[in-house]
């Protein structure tokens, strides 16, 4: 039945969010837009951030008012009043830093994707287990009020029996950008493209039972862009493009047989949305501020909260739905023949 109303988002009561005190590896772009949002968005503490620039950890820790700065992650760690750690240096060392910080015994969470397979992912996964530490994704997306929202609606089942998932997201780069870098796993599939699949392992309830893809590749030796088309279990297609050569829309679809959904571009990011009928006689839609990296807040909360609960995993994006992600992605770039130097 078509609800009268969009769900409310849901958020944990602020007084079950204890407060952490936060340690960053990795001061570079995406660790600024995150301390921005701490300091700006939530009760969180950052005391600390390592780098292997000493000049350039010293003018990151003095903007955002960091206390202690350190040369070597392992110093940082040594620290006993540090609670948890956020990774956030380049993709092909997510998996050996949080992997460091976890044998730490420190909470970790991991800037997306969260390793660069899903072998790196499930011993991320057994090492937090061995040590009873927390370690999650930090796709962020999935800790916003719009996802809220929609995973409501799915549960609910208010789109009725879902068929189809059109999604794109493809951005210009130059030349000289890091994504052309195979020596730091360059291409589209661990940007843009794990958006894509997270997103369809979300609205599909998992892993798809079949997947297929097709790619052309870019200068530097990386993939430059790449089509997917994967079946879930329950009979649902998800079609999906990213690209790094041009920009795209970016929007998203989500068909069911009594309603869709249609994100504005791009679809992960704070935004609108229509939810619409079948018959095109009701519809809903979700408006918000397009605070687009303020929104990171809302990962950290969820993660302090899941501290505070003493669980080893989130409900919102568990290490078990990461490892789905990386096991498509796997797959996708097996299809395509995309093969990272620290795999070769």
């Amino acid at each position: 039945m078509f609800p009268s109303v969009l769900p409310v988002p849901r958020n944990p009561e602020p007084q079950a969010v204890p407060v952490l005190r936060w340690g960053i590896i990795g001061p570079g772009w995406i660790a600024a837009h995150f301390a921005k949002a701490l300091k700006e968005n939530s009760a969180q503490k950052l005391v600390a951030v390592a780098g292997r620039n000493a000049g350039k950890t010293r003018a990151f820790a003095d903007k955002w008012a960091i206390p202690h700065t350190f040369s070597s992650a392992d110093e940082m760690l040594a620290m006993n009043a540090l609670d948890v750690v956020y990774i956030a240096t380049p993709h092909n060392h997510h998996f050996p830093d949080g992997l460091q910080a976890l044998r730490a015994g420190k909470h970790v969470l991991i800037e997306k994707p969260l390793a660069l397979n899903a072998q790196e992912g499930a011993e991320l996964q057994a090492e937090a287990q061995r040590r009873g530490v927390l370690c999650m994704e930090a796709m962020w997306c999935d800790f916003t009020p719009k996802y809220d929202v929609l995973r409501q609606l799915l549960a609910d089942g208010a789109l009725g029996d879902l068929h189809t998932l059109i999604a794109d997201h493809g951005e210009f780069f130059t030349p000289d950008h890091r994504i052309f870098n195979a020596d730091l796993a360059g291409g589209p599939m661990l940007d843009l493209g794990s958006y894509l699949l997270a997103f369809s392992v979300m609205v599909g309830g998992g892993a798809p039972a079949h997947i297929t893809a097709c790619g052309q590749p870019a200068e530097g030796g990386v993939n430059g862009q790449a089509s997917m088309l994967l079946q879930h279990p329950s009979g649902m297609h998800s079609v999906l493009h990213t690209t790094l050569f041009s920009n795209t829309p970016g929007r998203a679809v989500i068909a069911g047989r009594e309603a869709s959904i249609v994100l504005d571009g791009q679809f992960y990011a704070p935004g609108g949305f229509v939810l619409t009928s079948s018959q095109g006689n009701k519809s809903l839609r979700w408006e918000e501020p397009q605070n687009r990296y303020a929104q990171l807040s809302y990962e950290a909360e969820h993660f302090a909260w899941c501290v505070g609960q003493g669980l080893q995993t989130s409900p919102v994006r568990s290490l078990q739905t990461s490892l789905q992600t990386l096991s498509t992605m796997d797959e996708v770039r097996r299809q395509l023949g995309i093969v990272f130097n620290e795999e070769r």
